[in-house]
């Protein structure tokens, strides 16, 4: 993308410039699996903390990475102004986004609630569009309405579960959906911050825009826990989904924002469903529905146009 200010949201991806397969992509490649194993991982962990204490202890342990990162590394001077924004993103971001996310995953199956969130490039292209942000042509926005059809069957086969809390899957699948339109609005709030700042900071500073006011809301229910019953596999699924799959996978997303653009790095992150869709098949007995797959193959074939 060409060079943009943090006021001036006028930006343009040349293909021609970032046409090849580089690092880049293989990062990217990399951070859609992590992401993908993740909404197991966090299906796991809700029977073991939670919802409400696992999102403050998620986003409240890799805030602290990041920051001894940051540390490490020698941190440079913000603006103010630049701050400030960055912790309001971070409160949508990494906060709201987060309690929606992990409030829905645990009350849908994960194959619904990744196929759900493959609906966030077609969303993303479409908020980088009403910003003026990226062009679209016709098969894109094509694309972006197949999307959108797509997560509507999902949310649909949810509500139509014959199992008796088809009403608790439906209310996770919504909230999912929710959660994908703060990470769309996020995603294209801060791409001109990943144009100046650097990743790292630019990372911890959105993460403790949501830790803090995810820790206050998450204190009594860490209070209520019971610590003794967490186990080793309780603290190494926290450790995943916040270190590897909010830190270290972050970096890689950042990285795309800066050097592909929005619209061309979320692309990546509809790799998602099928890793979670082939993970959950065998440790989670979640087997694909006809709703799952319809949708899915709806929402691939909206993938493929808005890529194209």
């Amino acid at each position: 993308m060409t060079e943009t200010t943090a006021h001036s949201p006028s930006i343009a991806v040349s293909p021609a410039n970032h046409a090849a397969f580089g690092l880049t992509d293989v990062l990217l490649f990399l951070m859609a699996v992590i992401w993908g194993v993740n909404f197991v991982v966090v299906k796991y962990a809700t029977t073991v903390f939670s919802p409400v204490a696992f999102t403050g202890l998620r986003v409240g342990t890799v805030a602290a990475f990041l920051w001894l990162v940051v540390f490490a590394r020698g941190r440079e001077s913000l603006a103010r102004r630049d701050v400030t924004a960055l912790l309001l993103l971070g409160a949508l971001g990494n906060g709201i986004y987060q309690l929606f996310f992990v409030h829905g995953v645990a009350r849908t199956r994960a194959g619904n609630a990744a196929l759900i969130v493959g609906s966030a490039p077609a969303f993303i292209a479409l908020i980088a569009r009403a910003r003026g942000m990226e062009r679209l042509k016709g098969m894109t926005l094509l694309g972006i309405a197949l999307s959108i059809v797509g997560v509507g069957l999902v949310i649909a086969g949810s509500g139509k579960a014959t199992t008796s809390n088809s009403d608790i899957k439906l209310l996770g699948a919504v909230l999912v959906f929710f959660a994908v339109l703060c990470w769309s609005v996020y995603t294209i709030m801060l791409q001109p911050y990943t144009k100046r700042i650097d990743v790292v900071q630019l990372s911890a500073t959105t993460m403790l825009g949501g830790a803090i006011p995810l820790l206050i809301a998450s204190t009594p229910a860490l209070i209520a826990t019971d610590w003794s019953l967490v186990g080793i596999w309780g603290w190494l699924a926290l450790l995943y989904s916040s270190v590897i799959s909010m830190g270290v996978a972050y970096f890689f997303w950042y990285r795309g924002l800066r050097v592909l653009g929005p619209t061309r790095t979320a692309v990546y992150s509809n790799l998602q469903p099928i890793v979670a869709l082939l993970v959950a098949w065998p440790l989670l007995n979640e087997t694909p529905t006809i709703f799952q797959a319809v949708g899915a193959a709806t929402i691939v074939a909206g993938v493929f146009l808005t890529r194209t």
